[in-house]
């Protein structure tokens, strides 16, 4: 039988109209034969959360929730140098007074980034928190009392209607003590009032650990303004001792945050991932220096001398903050894959990789390939409050341990709740 062919002018003609003959590849892949340009685009796509921890302490005895004379409760948190505690109690034996330190809170660090320990009762004040009229304190002080519309202000020995209180924390002490490998604070309240006139117990309170964002404070005044009216959260636990209301809204502000480091991008060919291999120890080309500090010029240098690496890339040139995105156009060929590695910046060693191949020649979101790894060089701390975390200034704490997934240790968002990838 004769091979049958499109006359040449025919053909000519098809290719002038501009008709494909190539229609049977997918919408995803290239199967036409050359190199050819892409873009890879990373973005953060994470909420801002105004704390990175929250919670609420109360009494251990015999009443339960109610801190009595001479009783203590402790709160155990972590936090690194520019980070702040704040916490409120209600002085119970009034009508709508309570404790909290001065904004934004209990710094907890020196200049020089050494722990601030030992007793720093000093730095809790006694607050009015403006809406009812103050009847003398005491155990015969009737609640909720009179209503009246005033801003909070701090008490310095009277407050407005002439009654008298001793300092703050001359009924209140408060303790501080470290864990520096976890970054972790012990603070231990202790209720020392039966030492004064104004005996008093503390109801159960709420305390947050402010999320720093470009060296400053998310919150740097987490409960009242001095001088402005009070929220309907804080005056709940003021005036009735009831922290659920003023817990659940800092609750929902509550959540990890994280910048990502510039990316790399790597084309390369084979079955093996040239970035990091799972279950095993890092290779020591340079994927420590980017999963510890951000830094990506060793990993880049190393991997370009590969011989089954085609190119390597570099998305981004700064920090990718919440809310930002950056690209790289790349080249590759048919039957080429693509790796990718960015720091999660608020860790000690962690990084975003692929967990799976990634053609490189491809029209995808490829978030889903994306999976948070521990490089194992240094000892985990919680994400954006540990000291020893390169965005804070630390030095990390070496550990020699594999690679492996980051596991649940620590509340951390989902991938699709952090980043984006993309190409096109």
């Amino acid at each position: 039988m004769k091979k049958r062919f499109l006359p040449a002018v025919l053909f000519a003609a098809l290719l002038a109209g501009g008709i494909g003959l190539t229609s049977c590849h997918s919408d995803d892949d290239d199967n036409t034969p050359g190199e050819k340009a892409s873009i890879f685009t990373i973005e953060n796509v994470m909420t801002l959360k105004e704390f990175v921890q929250s919670g609420t302490f109360k009494g251990q005895g015999a009443t339960g929730d109610i801190l009595v004379p001479g009783e203590s409760a402790s709160i155990k948190f972590c936090a690194a140098k520019g980070q702040y505690l704040m916490f409120a109690t209600m002085y119970g034996y009034s009508n709508d007074l309570f404790f909290a330190p001065e904004n934004p809170g209990i710094a907890l660090y020196n200049a020089d980034g050494t722990p601030i320990t030992g007793d720093v009762s000093a730095k809790v004040k006694l607050w009015d928190n403006g809406t009812r009229v103050n009847a003398a304190p005491g155990p015969s002080n009737i609640h909720p009392g009179t209503a009246k519309n005033d801003k909070v202000k701090m008490i310095n020995g009277t407050d407005a209607e002439g009654n008298t209180y001793p300092a703050a924390s001359e009924m209140m002490k408060l303790v501080l003590t470290y864990d520096k490998t976890k970054s972790e604070f012990t603070l231990i309240i202790t209720n020392i009032s039966n030492n004064t006139s104004n005996e008093t117990p503390f109801s159960p309170g709420v305390w947050v650990v402010s999320n720093v964002l470009q060296n400053k404070l998310l919150s740097d005044k987490p409960y009242f303004i001095p001088g402005e009216s009070s929220s309907a959260e804080l005056t709940k636990l003021a005036e009735d001792g009831n922290v659920n209301d003023l817990y659940a809204a800092v609750n929902d502000k509550t959540g990890i945050i994280t910048t990502l480091s510039p990316t790399l991008v790597v084309i390369y060919t084979g079955d093996i991932n040239p970035v990091y291999q799972l279950d095993k120890k890092d290779q020591g080309i340079g994927l420590k220096a980017l999963a510890q500090t951000g830094n990506v010029n060793q990993l880049k240098e190393a991997l370009a001398k590969l011989p089954y690496v085609r190119n390597v890339y570099v998305a981004g040139t700064t920090s990718l903050y919440p809310g930002e995105k950056t690209q790289v156009e790349y080249s590759a060929y048919n039957g080429d894959k693509l790796a990718y590695v960015t720091m999660f910046g608020y860790s000690n060693d962690w990084f975003y990789s692929n967990g799976s191949d990634v053609k490189a020649i491809t029209a995808n979101d490829i978030t889903s390939t994306a999976r948070l790894l521990d490089d194992g060089t240094a000892v985990s701390q919680y994400p954006g409050a540990g000291n020893a975390q390169y965005i804070f200034g630390g030095t990390p704490i070496p550990e020699n341990n594999v690679i492996t997934g980051v596991g649940e240790t620590f509340p951390i968002p989902a991938v699709a709740d952090v980043l984006k990838i993309t190409l096109r």
